[in-house]
């Protein structure tokens, strides 16, 4: 007995069909696995109490860009990297330029003379006085500000006394920097099982993303 075996159809269109279909699962799950990520990274960040800001700085690109590809990858980061180190692994951080690191207080404002984040060396003391430091053995020592009055109606804040407030005493010292000599950050974020437990989805996904295959003979 002499079998004979032959394929029918169209065999080329069919291997075709298969390869764009293996792209389409392969780029639609690494997608479903990427914004898993990001939006379990995202409430993770929230609820560790980072506000929402430093939560929707995570940030999603799926490579490559517009295209179905067998080789799909989800790239993620964040736009506030030092924070999120700093909680994802726990890290105590020390002043580099001195004994201190220099915490502002509600009361400092936000910029300095250099338009930057306030700081000592960039406070404003034409605007405001000059910067005093007061040590205390028991607790964080201060930089403050003498001669100030609280600015009257809409406007918040400080600013210089006048002769007159001064000599009726209309005046207060205030805290502008809390001095600390390091500052410890527990670990909130465990962004690792967050990966693992997306990464482990990735062949269950690309096998529910497979389309069939119809091709007429």
């Amino acid at each position: 007995m002499r079998l004979n075996a032959a394929i029918h159809g169209h065999l080329k269109e069919y291997m075709a069909a298969e390869v764009i279909a293996a792209k389409t699962a392969v780029t639609n799950a690494v997608s479903e696995v990427g914004n898993g990520i990001k939006q379990d990274l995202r409430s993770q960040t929230e609820s560790a109490g980072l506000g929402k800001g430093v939560a929707n700085a995570w940030r999603l690109q799926i490579y490559p860009k517009g295209k179905k590809s067998l080789n799909a990858a989800a790239y993620i980061k964040t736009k506030a990297p030092n924070i999120i180190y700093a909680f994802a692994y726990g890290v105590t951080i020390k002043s580099g330029k001195g004994f201190f690191l220099a915490i502002p207080t509600p009361a400092a404002p936000k910029k300095g003379t250099n338009g930057k984040r306030i700081n000592p060396s960039n406070f404003p003391e034409t605007t405001f006085g000059k910067l005093r430091f007061v040590y205390r053995p028991r607790g964080f020592s201060l930089l403050v500000v003498d001669d100030l009055r609280a600015r009257g109606g809409k406007r918040s804040g400080f600013t210089k006394a006048s002769a007159s407030a001064i000599s009726k005493g209309r005046v207060a010292t205030v805290v502008m920097f809390i001095l600390v000599p390091q500052v410890s950050f527990k670990k909130r974020l465990d962004i690792e099982y967050v990966v693992d437990k997306w990464g482990s989805q990735i062949s269950h996904l690309v096998l529910n993303n497979l389309p069939e295959v119809n091709i007429n003979a």
